[in-house]
């Protein structure tokens, strides 16, 4: 055995240890992350083939928490752990999304990330250490993963900043965020405030910024340690061919620019890109499109892409029209369905939700058994997301991981103006289903779930609203040619640079996340 260790110690004299080389060599990579008594074991594994007609990063990562790890039994007649839990699966995407940015555009064999909570103290939080427990494996393989990065929970207790408290000094905490990064940049925020100011939010973020850096420091003196740093596996490489891709730009972009401009519904745009793409691949006959067809689809998304983004950057105009600092036009309703404790429609553009509110007793409220939180939820919210809501011809299956996220979010953002027991013993359940979606849907729950409550008669402290911001810059000078974009759509967050969501009262944030 190879066994290595690394430590990091966090500003209040606590000590993170990485270890590899002792369990699960016969993955890719793999580490232990450990402090104090919980311990986190993280592997990462990747195919050795590309399956046929993948064009995109086939990323999976799975959080899951072992009831051994704290001396418990789960619950049920199995007496065994089964299905993620909403809790791992929210802790799975804070590790899936600062990691899926940073792998090689034309990277396209599937990787598997795993992470096990193997020994619980039952103070530590462990989701703040997840995040570093996957980079940790993935810094200890030979894949080309463009990190390492970190993940850390920061925290305002009593006027200050407070690194990865622990779960009763968390409980004091009027900000709760969750940072993940490079040791350059900001890849992922996420988190629920009372109503602090964009000053205060920003501040914290820098603040996790700072100790983000030294596990990022870590993990490289990891990785030179052990090679991984140079010696990287080859992988098989999207085919080029630059004359097919300059007559893909000839043949398509003035095309694209002028659709993207012509401020068309999004069926109708959607119709239009592909009725380009369509005629220029007419030009090919069936021999050559066996060859090349999957080729100059890929062309043709990077130039469709180029052109919506230029058309922001050139013109301050975007594919419906509006101008960067617009919002869709919004109309609402309450009231609307009669048997419902409350309910109300939002509508913002060319998206739409459904929210109700439904009100019950002690015996109503959500029961959670995790591995380390046993207590009951007076507040939930549930999103789902319908095919029919984008217009798909496809069956509606369980609950999503992203469904499940979306829900957490909206969530946080309407907790803090709930009222609670003892004044208001109520167990509150809130739904929000989404009926049409082109962008921020997650935002259109906050709104129409606000108003549902409203309308219900729960006592709120304050209406809370919620809005997608997006980014949109020049490669090549990303500092002085950028767009910030109010009140995104589906496109400006797939082609743009950051999907931000924020909520909050007139008086400050309620909650944030944030995916570059």
């Amino acid at each position: 055995m190879n066994i290595i260790k690394k430590t990091i110690e966090l500003p209040d004299g606590r000590v993170i240890e990485i270890e590899t080389g002792k369990l699960a060599k016969q993955a890719a990579g793999s580490a232990v992350v450990k402090m104090g008594g919980t311990m986190l074991l993280a592997t990462v594994t990747c195919a050795t083939e590309v399956k046929e007609g993948t064009d995109f990063m086939p990323l999976t990562v799975d959080y899951r928490e072992k009831y051994y790890a704290a001396g418990r039994f789960p619950g049920g007649f199995l007496k065994r752990e089964s299905r993620p839990s909403d809790y791992e699966i929210l802790i799975a995407r804070l590790i899936d999304r600062p990691i899926r940015p940073l792998w090689p555009a034309d990277f396209h064999l599937e990787v598997f990330v795993n992470v096990m909570l193997i020994s619980a103290e039952k103070d530590i939080q462990p989701d703040a250490l997840a995040g570093l427990a996957a980079s940790a494996a993935l810094a200890t393989s030979d894949l080309p993963f463009g990190g390492p990065v970190s993940e850390v929970r920061v925290a305002r207790i009593d006027g200050k900043f407070v690194i990865n408290p622990g779960f009763e000094e968390g409980k004091k905490a009027d900000l709760d965020l969750m940072v993940a990064a490079t040791e350059e940049n900001i890849m992922m925020v996420e988190g629920e405030m009372n109503e602090v100011s964009e000053h205060d939010m920003l501040e914290a973020i820098k603040f996790a910024h700072e100790e983000i850096k030294k596990h990022c420091r870590v993990q490289k003196e990891l990785m030179h340690e052990l090679g991984t740093d140079v010696n990287k596996r080859d992988y098989p490489h999207d085919e080029e061919d630059e004359e097919l891709r300059k007559a893909v730009h000839e043949a398509c972009y003035s095309k694209c620019y002028e659709l993207a401009g012509s401020a068309k519904p999004k069926h109708e745009r959607e119709d239009g890109f592909n009725a380009i793409r369509d005629e220029f691949k007419a030009t090919f006959s069936e021999e050559d499109l066996e060859v090349k067809g999957a080729m100059i689809d890929r062309y043709y998304h990077d130039v469709e892409k180029e052109a919506m983004r230029n058309l922001v950057l050139d013109e301050g105009k975007r594919l419906d029209g509006r101008k960067t600092n617009e919002v869709r036009p919004i109309w609402c309703e309450v009231d609307y369905l009669p048997c419902a404790h409350g309910s109300a429609i939002f509508t913002r553009g060319e998206t739409q939700s459904l929210a109700t509110v439904t009100l019950g007793t002690k015996m109503d409220m959500k029961e959670m058994d995790e591995v380390l939180i046993q207590d009951d939820q007076q507040f939930v919210l549930h999103y789902n997301f319908p095919p029919f809501a984008t217009g798909e011809a496809k069956p509606q299956r369980s609950t999503g991981r992203r469904e499940i996220g979306h829900g957490n979010l909206a969530m946080r953002a309407l907790k803090p103006v709930i009222p609670t027991a003892p004044e208001f013993p109520y167990a509150v359940r809130v739904v929000s289903d989404i009926l049409e979606s082109n962008g921020s849907s997650s935002m259109a729950s906050v709104c129409g779930g606000c108003l549902a409550l409203m309308d219900a008669g729960v006592k709120i402290k304050k209406p809370v609203a919620g809005v997608a911001m997006g980014l949109i810059t020049d490669a090549e000078r990303p500092n002085d040619r950028y767009a910030i974009l109010t009140d995104i759509l589906g496109d400006e967050d797939h082609l743009g640079d950051m999907d931000f969501k924020v909520t909050g009262t007139k008086d400050g944030i309620t909650a944030t996340q944030m995916d570059i």
